[in-house]
């Protein structure tokens, strides 16, 4: 039995659409026209062919939210611990949810399921969804017969990489939005008010001080080529993010990024977090560490790091240490390297990589709000700094004029 998709009308002409299970394209149909409802598309629930080659469905439609991804592995977890098989749990998952996303690829995945595949074989079907470590760590638990247990380490790991990615996005928010309205208010200062104010002095024969030249330089600039600007910017953007697609020039990027005062300890520690979160999770479920330590490089976003993580997984298949390995490169912090030195020697290895990813986690969240308290404040100062001389510009002027007149 599969889960399809379906497209169908309403008796109003509406159209409406849903997920089924059945056995075949027409049964899903036959059961449409018993609802009273005329199909207009039936498609089975799945991003791959069995044998590859294109997606059955639109990629971007079975997509869902880590917030989504967060609840079905935890709904999932309890219904399993609480001892009910896993088709049953899929179902009740399904049930119970409101997001047609997150119904359809449960439905799919129950559907393979009473197929007779394993749970991690059914997650495969939907890898733009389930990444290569929830199936990884799905397919150990599955082999080692603690599936609850690991379920629920993989609610924890997602919940904890929502949490965090909520506390970057909202200390974010604040300093966006004021940089946003700063800019947009010295803009509209710059390309409407100060032609209005400073255009009365256009008749005069004086000479006008050198500030207040060039601030009607820069409005005339403006307004004469700021949608020019525009579209280059855009261009430069967009020629930019190319450019980043070549191995060399992103590698040489990401390397200069690490070696930033600031910028380089927050791609630092948010890495390092990242990847010592994500093996020590793949460890304790029973993951063999040569497989952990591949997929863990997946999930490092600086070229240089995760170059080095595959590197170190090289040296360990040849007998070498993690900790070893790692130190090689000096690019991991010196803490994070003595915990994986302490967790080898004492055979807590997951153990340990779960404190330092607590430890870096800390460390970043930490350092993020240091960056936003210290943005804010010269964010202000300079649009201050701005203004000021916008005001003074226009205000020159007058001084001389009074001055003349007395």
């Amino acid at each position: 039995m599969g889960a399809f998709e379906y497209t169908a009308l309403d008796s109003r002409g509406k159209q409406q659409r849903g997920v089924l299970e059945g056995d075949a394209p027409r049964q899903i149909r036959q059961q449409l026209r018993e609802r009273g409802l005329t199909p207009l598309d039936v498609q089975e629930v799945s991003e791959r062919k069995r044998g590859g080659g294109r997606s059955r469905l639109s990629l971007t439609r079975n997509r869902i939210s880590v917030t989504e991804l967060a609840l079905f592995t935890r709904q999932l977890a309890t219904l399993v611990k609480a001892g009910l098989p896993l088709e049953a749990a899929l179902q009740a998952v399904a049930q119970q949810t409101d997001n047609q996303r997150t119904q359809r690829v449960t439905l799919g995945i129950r559907s393979k399921v009473l197929e007779g595949h394993a749970l991690a074989d059914a997650l495969s079907d939907f890898p733009q969804v389930f990444p290569e470590i929830y199936r990884a760590t799905v397919a150990a638990g599955e082999q080692s017969g603690h599936l609850d247990g690991v379920l629920e380490r993989l609610a924890e790991y997602v919940e904890n990489q929502q949490v965090m990615r909520q506390k970057v996005q909202l200390a974010l928010l604040y300093p966006v939005i004021l940089t946003f309205v700063a800019i947009g208010v010295v803009i509209v200062l710059l390309a409407k008010v100060v032609p209005d104010v400073v255009g009365v002095f256009d008749s005069i024969d004086a000479e006008l001080p050198a500030l207040t030249k060039g601030l009607i330089a820069t409005s005339d600039f403006l307004r004469d080529y700021g949608l020019i600007l525009l579209v280059l910017l855009g261009a430069g953007l967009f020629l930019w993010r190319l450019a980043l697609t070549r191995p060399h020039i992103r590698r040489a990027y990401h390397l200069w990024l690490l070696r930033l005062p600031l910028v380089g300890r927050l791609v630092l520690g948010t890495n390092t977090g990242r990847f010592t979160r994500t093996l020590s999770i793949l460890v304790n479920s029973g993951v063999p560490v040569l497989d952990a330590l591949q997929i863990s490089s997946e999930v490092i976003g600086n070229v240089p790091m995760r170059e080095a993580i595959e590197e170190t997984a090289q040296r360990v298949r040849e007998g070498s240490s993690i900790h070893d390995a790692l130190a090689k490169h000096r690019l991991f912090p010196a803490i994070t390297l003595h915990l994986i030195a302490n967790g080898e020697a004492s055979g807590d290895l997951g153990g340990m990589l779960e404190r330092a990813a607590i430890h870096q986690e800390r460390e970043v969240e930490t350092l993020v709000g240091a960056l936003m308290g210290l943005f804010e404040p010269l964010l202000i100062l300079v649009m201050g700094g701005v203004v000021l001389l916008i005001v003074l510009a226009i205000l020159l002027p007058i001084f001389e004029i009074n001055q003349l007149v007395q």
